[in-house]
């Protein structure tokens, strides 16, 4: 009993990533240690906000009862949305429902749950986390997350995350990049000519795939299958590469080299010292991703200017590093639960 009684009076704080499809949550305790297990719900964020605020109820009694706290413990919440959004209030709707736009999410979570609400959008919150994730690192972390789209997300030195004036600072896929496919820009999703996240993006690469496919040279390759859907076959590109097939490295290489011919241009405006590679590429084998790694550093070298690249003072210590996310799927809603603490 005395036990339980202390656990009551401790203070939580709750991160609940919401993602177009599922909402993962994880609450830490007033030292920031995770208490109990990551839970994940669906985020019915497709069904409109209130769909959604019914979810994130359910997801935060699961936190509490995983561990053995009330739901009164909990002090604060943490949310992260995947869409632009500035002092709560969602900007566009992204892979949401119609009714999240323009609506202050953050202030009217924070009245249906009775509780002080922190919330930023998803790769700012998954930045936090792997910053958080590596103690022993104080300066600038760029969160590069190649996905449907391309998230990005910058923490400055000692832990302050940099969302700009309105929230809606750090946009990768903006990032305007000079090269070009069949004598032409490529456009991204939004319609834009050049962008990056025409380049860099799951999007990208059913482009990508199917024009390789219609080459003479891989007529006869697994994915080239007009019975099955070129999502799925997209999908799929990721194993091809864990596998080293030639197709697959083809499209890899060239989108790693732009992302590393990108990020050289970001380098030279906010000097990130270490830039981290989320998305679901950092959860393939570890051959594959020493591999993309190093195609990544050939386009930053070729476009980075030396100083960004090396110490002049130490030609040895390297300026700019790159790394891989460590964080997983929590990474997010722990940068989200942190967030909620320091409220």
């Amino acid at each position: 009993m005395a036990t339980s009684k202390r656990t009551r009076t401790r203070s939580y704080y709750a991160g609940l990533d919401i993602g177009g499809t599922t909402i993962k949550c994880m609450l830490v305790d007033a030292r920031g240690k995770q208490a109990g297990q990551i839970v994940e719900v669906k985020s019915l964020a497709a069904q409109g906000y209130r769909k959604t605020f019914s979810m994130l109820k359910k997801a935060l009694k699961s936190l509490c009862k995983n561990a053995d706290i009330e739901v009164d413990a909990v002090k604060a919440i943490g949310l992260d949305v995947p869409a632009p959004c500035s002092n709560g209030v969602i900007w566009a709707r992204a892979n949401m429902a119609a009714d999240w736009v323009g609506v202050n999410v953050r202030e009217r979570f924070s009245e249906a749950i009775g509780k002080p609400v922190y919330m930023t959008n998803d790769c700012n919150a998954a930045a936090y986390g792997e910053f958080l994730l590596r103690p022993k690192y104080n300066g600038s972390l760029l969160l590069a997350a190649p996905g449907t789209g391309l998230g990005g997300g910058l923490v400055l030195p000692g832990g302050a995350v940099f969302e700009g004036t309105h929230g809606l600072a750090m946009e990768l896929s903006d990032i305007t990049v000079p090269f070009r496919e069949g004598g032409r820009l490529p456009r991204d999703s939004a319609g834009r000519e050049g962008a990056l996240e025409a380049w860099v993006s799951l999007v990208a690469l059913r482009r990508q795939l199917l024009r390789q496919l219609a080459k003479k040279k891989y007529a006869k390759h697994p994915l080239n299958d007009p019975r099955i859907p070129i999502e799925e076959r997209a999908f799929k590109l990721r194993n091809f590469a864990e596998d080293g097939d030639a197709l697959a490295l083809e499209i890899f290489g060239r989108q790693g080299n732009i992302l590393g011919y990108a990020m050289a241009d970001v380098a030279s405006l906010f000097d990130p010292g270490l830039i981290v590679i989320g998305g679901g590429l950092a959860e393939t084998n570890q051959e594959f991703k020493d591999w993309y790694l190093e195609r990544i550093r050939e386009g930053f070298r070729g476009r980075a200017g030396a100083c960004y690249q090396r110490n002049p003072f130490d030609p040895s210590q390297e300026t700019t590093t790159f790394e891989w996310a460590i964080g997983g799927d929590g990474a997010a809603a722990l940068g989200a639960a942190m967030k909620a603490r320091e409220l």
